[in-house]
């Protein structure tokens, strides 16, 4: 795996790992926190997928622009579309005053991404875990 990739992919871990620990805290969970990690894990993965295909790709959040670059070279992951669409509106307005997320978006996401992570991650032959 090239190093890039794989720093994509450790980038992607750490953003997961916080969705897990915010979903999962008793005091002072942080919902909006954990939405935009989701949006970030899943950016994440699918930019690890262009850089291994060496596609370039510009510096955007929007999930489902990456996702038409990458599903010529993985198309089953067209399925997550819809999940990823979703996912999106996390990357930027839920970071600034105006909207917030709720205990019941947290757990959607994390499962939104929990999904997509573990193709990915099977796409790249990495553990479940």
């Amino acid at each position: 795996m090239k190093p890039l990739v794989a720093e994509w992919i450790r980038k992607a871990e750490g953003d997961y790992a916080t969705v897990l620990r915010e979903t999962r805290a008793r005091k002072n969970p942080n919902f909006d926190g954990a939405c935009f990690h989701a949006q970030q894990c899943a950016e994440k993965y699918l930019k690890a997928r262009l850089c291994q295909a060496e596609i370039g790709f510009e510096k955007i959040h929007d999930l489902v622009a990456l996702l038409n670059q990458v599903v010529s070279i993985e198309p089953s992951w067209e399925l997550f579309r819809e999940d990823l669409a979703w996912l999106s509106g996390f990357a930027v307005a839920y970071r600034y005053p105006g909207e917030s997320a709720d205990r019941e978006s947290a757990i959607d996401a994390k499962a939104r991404c929990r999904s997509f992570r573990l193709a990915a991650r099977n796409t790249f032959s990495l553990p479940a875990k």
